[in-house]
C-alpha cells in the first residue's frame, strides 16, 4: 500500500555545514557598517557576519547544487546548472536568468549588469532588473576557454577575460568590441584579481606562477612562483602593507611582499583541502578564507614579520561522520566522529556552543618531532569507529572513550577541555593484528569496557587508565569478533555479543559468565536501554532481537530491513526502538505491541542515529554527507496516531532537513528595505493583534457606573447663614435670632426630552455612512479617540431614545464583525461589544434583523475563541515541557 511519509518525525534542520568548494562572496552593509561573507552549502547558501562568524541568514533551497556565487550591494547571485538566481534579503529568489546552454561557472556583478560565463564558451551580459540579455559573446572553448573574469577599477564598461589557454582579452561590454589581447605566459589562467593600484592586476596560473601585470602599459611588474601547484585564489591587502595572499590546492596560503618582491610568510595547512576563496577586508588586517573542508576562517595579521594567526573559525567535518551519540542528559549536545579523524560536538541551541575536540595523536612524544621532518598526517590517529561517553565524572577525569579504525588501542577524550585525554587503553599481551571494535562506559563513569576483534573484553579504570582485568577464563570472552558490549545501571551485569552467534551475560565484579543466549545469526551491534533493562541486538540477517536482561529471554523479534543495520537507539521511556539500515530506511518499532509504527525513506543511507534523552529530536548521519541532521518528534507537540504498519508497507521518501536561521543574530537585508516596519495592517487575517490603546480606555467600560458612584464627591459643608443688618429675634423668655426661611425647589422639571432635540454625533453619522459603504474604518477611528465616558455616551445615543434608530444598532454589530474578521483590535472589539450588550440587549432582542446579525456575530466569536484556545493550550504545553526539561 502507498505510504504517506513519516507520521512521527519531521525534518527540522542540519548542523555542521559551513562551506564547500565554491568560493565565497564578500559583502559590506553600509547601514550596519559590517562585512558579511556568503558561502555555499549545497543547494542553498549561508550568510555570516565576519565580526563573530555568526550565521545571520539562510537562503531558500534551489533545485540543484550551487556552482558559483557573487554578490553586490543589493542582491546575491547564485548559479545552479544553466540557471542564475538573484536573491533578495539573502533568502528568497526574486529574479531568474535563463539563456545559458551549458553549466554556468563564473559570475561577475557590474553595476546594473551581471556578467556570466558557462562551460560552452558563452559570456552573457544581463540587465539585472529586467532579467534580459543585454549582450552575448561566444568563444570557441578550443581556442579561448573563459576561466576567469575581472572588472578593472576605473575602466568604465570594461571586463578582462582570462582563458585556460593562457591568453587574456579586454572587452568593452557596451560597444561589444575587443579592445586588446594579451598573449599570456604559456600557462592557463586560473585567477584574475584587481590590486589596490589602478591598472595593475594579479594573474594566477595553473603552473603556480603569479604575475603582477600593468594592463594599461602591457608590462609585467613582477612575478612569483608557488611550489604547491596551481593558484586557486588571490587577495591583495589594502590596509597599508603591500601583501599578496595566494592559495593552493594543498590548503596552504603564501604571503608575498610586493615591495621586497619575496615570500614573507606562509600558513601551512590553513585548510585540509584546496583554498577555495580568500578575501582581505577593505582597510582591515583581516583575511577571510573558505575551503571544501567545510571551514570558514578569519586570519588576523598582528604577528611579527607579517605573519597571520587564526582569529576565529567555523568548521565542521571535512569527511562524512561515522558515528554519533548524545552527550549528557539534557539532549543539547551531540558528539560526532568523522572519517576525517576529528571528534566534534554540535549544539542544538546555538552554534557558539559547538566544540571541536580535534584529532587524536598517536604519541605525544612523536608530536614534538614534527619539526624534525615527521609528516603532518603521520601524527594523526585514524577515524573513530565506536564511541561512548558519560557525564557523571567528566569534571574529574576523561569521560569519552573511542575506538579507532585498524587500531587496538582505545583513546580517552576530555569534553570540558576539548582535547584528547591522558590515557591510551591497550590490553596487555594481545595479538598485534587485533582491533578494538566495541566500547561502553559504566553509568558511574569509573570504568570502560572494550571489546576487540580477537574476542577479548577488557575493563579499564578511567581515572588511572590501568587495566583491571578481562572477561572469560582464558582471557577470551568470544571465539570471534566482539561486536557489542554494554553494562547495566548498577554495574552488576555486563553484556557482550560477537560473531560466534552468542549473547553472553557476565558478572561485572567477578567477570564470570552467568548465562548465554544462542542467536539465530551473527550479531552486528548491541544497544542497551539501562532504565528498562531491554537489550536490542542487530543481526547480520537484517533482523532485530530484543532481550530482557531480567529473564534472559528474547521478548521481541523484528524483521523488515533489506540491508545491514548500521545503528539503533531507544526512546527515553524505552517504548520505541529506532533503527537505520543501508536500505535507506528509518524505522520505529513499538516494543509493547511488537509492531512497526513508523517508516520512511531518505535519499542517502544513514550510518548513525541517536534519539535525545529528552525525546525531542532524532539525530541522523548519512553516507557522503558532512552534516548532522535533526528530526523533530511530533508526538511532543500534539497527538500522533500511531498504527501498526502492514508487512507490505511501501515507505515514502522524506527530504533531509534543510537549513533555518532561527538562531540568526540579525537579518541582513538590502539597503532600501532594511528594518522595514511590519505594521498590524500587514500581518494578515490569520493572526490576532491587540490595539495599542492603554487599558484605561477599554478595560473599565463595563464598570462606569461603579466608578462614577465611587468617585462622586461628598457634599461640601454648608456655609453658616449670614446675620442680617437688623437682627430679628424670636419672641420668648430667651432671646434668639430668627433664621431666614429656606426656599424650596420646584419639584417639576421644565427640561424637554433629549431625544427630540438632540443632534446626531460625528460617530453616529460615520456609522450610518459606513453601513452603506461597508467600510468601518472612520467610525472605529472616531471611537478610538474617545474616552470611556464619551464611549458610553456614544453607545447610549444609538437607540431612538438617545436620538438614533435601530439601523445604527445593526451598523454597530457589523462594525464589530469586521473588526473580528480582520483580526485587528481584538481587545477593543470585545470591550465595545460587552458595553453595547449591557446597554441595548433588551432593545436588540425585540428587532429580528438586528438579532439575526447578532447571532451570526456570536458564531464568529465562538470560532475565533476556539482557535485561540487551541493555540494557548499548545503554547502552555510547550512551556511546561520546556520548564520540566530545564529542571
Amino acid at each position: 500500500m502507498p505510504g504517506g511519509g513519516s507520521c512521527l518525525f519531521s525534518g527540522f534542520r542540519v548542523l555542521g555545514l559551513y562551506s564547500n568548494h565554491v568560493p565565497h562572496a564578500l559583502r559590506y552593509h553600509l547601514k550596519h557598517r559590517e562585512f558579511y561573507v556568503v558561502t555555499s552549502v549545497g543547494r542553498s547558501f549561508h550568510t555570516f557576519n565576519v565580526s563573530r562568524l555568526g550565521i545571520v541568514a539562510v537562503s531558500n533551497s534551489l533545485s540543484d547544487d550551487i556552482s558559483c556565487l557573487a554578490a553586490d550591494r543589493m542582491l546575491v547571485f547564485a548559479a545552479t546548472g544553466r540557471i542564475i538566481c538573484a536573491f533578495a534579503r539573502n533568502k528568497e529568489v526574486v529574479k531568474r536568468y535563463h539563456g545559458h546552454r551549458q553549466e554556468v561557472r563564473l559570475l561577475l556583478p557590474l553595476g546594473d549588469q551581471l556578467i556570466s560565463a558557462d562551460s560552452g564558451g558563452d559570456v552573457i551580459v544581463w540587465d539585472v532588473q529586467e532579467a534580459d540579455v543585454y549582450l552575448r559573446l561566444t568563444f570557441d572553448p578550443n581556442t579561448f576557454d573563459v576561466s576567469a573574469m575581472m572588472h578593472p577599477s576605473t575602466y568604465l564598461n570594461k571586463v578582462l577575460l582570462g582563458s585556460s589557454q593562457g591568453a587574456l582579452q579586454l572587452w568593452n561590454i557596451k560597444t561589444s568590441k575587443l579592445l586588446f589581447t594579451f598573449p599570456g605566459w604559456s600557462a592557463g589562467v586560473t585567477v584574475l584579481q584587481q590590486s589596490p593600484a589602478v591598472d595593475v592586476v594579479g594573474v594566477g596560473t595553473a603552473t603556480g606562477r603569479i604575475i603582477i601585470h600593468n594592463i594599461r602599459l602591457n608590462e609585467t611588474l613582477m612575478s612569483f612562483t608557488q611550489d604547491w601547484g596551481p593558484i586557486s585564489t588571490l587577495a591583495f591587502r589594502t590596509d597599508g602593507p603591500p601583501i599578496l595572499a595566494s592559495g593552493s590546492p594543498q590548503g596552504h596560503i603564501a604571503f608575498w611582499d610586493l615591495d621586497r618582491r619575496q615570500l614573507v610568510n606562509q600558513q601551512r595547512h590553513a585548510h585540509r583541502t584546496a583554498v577555495s576563496g580568500a578575501s582581505f577586508l577593505h582597510g582591515e588586517p583581516l583575511l577571510v578564507t573558505n575551503g571544501a573542508d567545510n571551514a570558514i576562517k578569519v586570519w588576523i595579521f598582528d604577528q611579527d614579520g607579517g605573519g597571520a594567526r587564526l582569529l576565529r573559525c567555523r568548521q565542521g567535518h571535512s569527511a562524512p561522520p561515522t558515528t554519533i551519540c548524545h552527550h549528557g542528559n539534557d539532549g543539547k549536545n551531540i558528539l560526532s566522529a568523522g572519517q576525517d579523524g576529528t571528534l566534534q560536538s554540535f549544539s542544538t541551541v546555538h552554534e557558539r556552543f559547538n566544540k571541536n575536540l580535534g584529532h587524536g595523536s598517536i604519541n605525544k612524544k612523536k608530536e614534538k618531532k614534527k619539526k624534525k621532518g615527521l609528516s603532518y598526517a603521520e601524527l594523526r590517529l585514524p577515524a573513530i569507529t565506536a564511541l561512548a561517553s558519560a557525564v557523571s565524572r567528566q569534571s574529574d577525569w576523561d569521560g569519552i572513550v573511542a575506538c579507532h579504525r585498524g587500531r587496538l588501542t582505545a583513546t580517552t577524550w576530555n569534553y570540558q577541555r576539548c582535547t584528547m585525554g591522558a590515557h591510551q587503553l591497550k590490553p596487555p599481551g594481545s595479538r598485534r593484528d587485533a582491533v578494538a571494535t566495541a566500547v561502553d562506559i559504566t553509568s558511574c563513569g569509573n570504568f570502560a569496557v572494550i571489546g576487540s576483534s580477537c574476542g577479548r573484553v577488557d575493563v579499564y579504570n578511567l581515572q588511572s587508565g590501568l587495566h583491571r582485568g578481562c572477561f572469560g577464563d582464558q582471557e577470551t570472552a568470544h571465539s570471534g569478533v566482539v561486536r557489542g558490549v554494554a553494562t547495566d545501571m548498577l554495574n552488576q551485569l555486563t553484556l557482550s555479543c560477537g560473531s560466534d552467534w552468542l549473547l553472553k551475560f557476565w558478572r561485572f565484579k567477578t567477570r564470570k559468565q552467568e548465562e548465554e543466549v544462542k542467536l539465530p545469526a551473527a550479531a552486528a551491534s548491541l544497544r542497551l536501554h539501562r532504565d528498562s533493562g531491554m537489550v536490542a541486538v542487530a543481526l547480520d540477517d537484517f533482523t532485530l532481537l530484543v532481550v530482557d536482561m531480567e529473564t534472559r529471554r528474547v521478548v521481541r523479534k523484528f524483521a523488515g530491513h533489506h540491508g545491514n543495520i548500521t545503528d539503533m537507539t531507544f526512546s527515553p521511556d524505552g517504548r520505541w526502538l529506532v533503527t537505520v539500515a543501508m536500505d535507506c530506511t528509518i524505522r520505529t518499532w513499538d516494543l509493547p505491541s511488537g509492531c512497526l509504527v513508523d517508516c520512511f525513506l531518505v535519499a542517502t543511507a544513514p550510518v548513525g542515529v541517536s534519539l535525545s534523552p529528552t525525546g525531542d529530536f532524532l539525530v541522523t548521519a548519512h553516507v557522503d554527507s558532512l552534516g548532522v541532521y535533526l528530526w523533530s518528534n511530533r508526538s511532543l507537540c500534539g497527538p500522533v496516531g500511531l498504527r501498526p504498519l502492514p508487512a507490505d508497507y511501501q515507505p515514502v521518501e522524506e527530504v533531509l532537513p534543510g537549513f533555518t536561521a532561527e538562531e540568526a543574530e540579525q537579518e541582513v537585508t538590502s539597503e532600501e528595505a532594511d528594518d522595514a516596519f511590519q505594521s498590524a495592517h500587514q500581518l494578515g487575517a490569520e493572526l490576532v493583534t491587540l490595539s495599542l490603546l492603554p487599558e484605561s480606555r477599554w478595560k473599565s467600560l463595563l464598570h462606569l457606573d461603579t466608578i462614577k458612584k465611587r468617585n462622586k464627591p461628598v457634599a461640601p459643608p454648608a456655609a453658616p447663614p449670614t446675620a442680617p443688618f437688623f437682627l430679628p429675634t424670636v419672641p420668648g423668655l430667651t432671646p434668639r435670632f430668627e433664621l431666614p426661611v429656606a426656599t424650596k425647589e420646584d419639584p417639576q422639571s421644565k427640561l424637554l426630552s433629549f431625544g427630540w432635540l438632540a443632534q446626531r454625533s460625528d460617530f453616529s453619522c460615520a456609522l450610518d455612512s459606513a453601513l452603506q459603504s461597508g467600510s468601518f474604518e472612520q467610525p472605529l477611528r472616531l471611537l478610538k479617540d474617545c474616552g470611556p465616558a464619551a464611549i458610553s455616551v456614544e453607545l447610549t445615543c444609538l437607540t431612538s431614545q438617545g436620538g438614533g434608530d435601530n439601523s445604527l444598532l445593526l451598523a454597530f454589530i457589523h462594525m464589530i464583525d469586521s473588526m473580528l474578521a480582520s483580526g485587528r483590535d481584538f481587545n477593543l472589539a470585545h470591550a465595545y461589544l460587552a458595553l453595547f450588550l449591557q446597554l441595548h440587549l433588551h432593545t436588540v432582542s425585540q428587532d429580528a434583523v438586528v438579532m439575526a446579525a447578532l447571532l451570526r456575530l456570536s458564531s464568529r466569536l465562538e470560532a475565533g475563541w476556539a482557535e485561540l484556545q487551541a493555540s494557548f493550550n499548545q503554547s502552555l504545553c510547550l512551556l511546561s515541557y520546556t520548564k520540566s526539561a530545564l529542571l
